[in-house]
């Protein structure tokens, strides 16, 4: 079943643009919003709704196959695979971890207090902004 799901790059980002669709997908089947079975959209389909190249989303497609969050099959599409939420809850848990202690990190570094990392955080969340939006 195709959900209707809304996907982003930035093309300003150090983040390659075929890591942030990689994460972006990973970030839905982590959350539930893309469940085992699931079609993604076609690499086409992909792509011109990131206007990004073709080959930019098969790159993701492929390493999301190559480590065992998709299948691909001719005929059918994309979809995500039985093993894949529990792959992307893993993954993302840990990446998302990583960046917010090092992020926290570089703001106490800076000499920002506690509080203002506080608020910075919460202001963060409030903005309901998704991964690699441009605003």
């Amino acid at each position: 079943m195709e959900r209707e799901l809304s996907f982003s790059v930035n093309l300003d980002s150090p983040i390659a643009v075929y890591v942030q669709i990689e994460n972006q997908i990973q970030f839905a089947v982590a959350a539930g919003r893309l469940k085992a079975g699931d079609i993604l959209p076609s690499v086409r389909d992909m792509s011109a709704a990131v206007n990004v190249n073709p080959n930019t989303v098969t790159k993701a497609y492929r390493d999301l196959e190559l480590r065992g969050v998709v299948r691909m099959r001719r005929g059918i599409g994309v979809t995500v695979s039985d093993k894949g939420p529990k792959l992307c809850r893993e993954k993302t848990r840990a990446m998302v971890c990583g960046r917010v202690n090092e992020s926290v990190a570089e703001c106490l570094a800076s000499g920002m207090s506690p509080s203002d990392v506080r608020k910075l955080v919460s202001t963060a969340i409030d903005s309901g902004r998704g991964p690699y939006e441009v605003r």
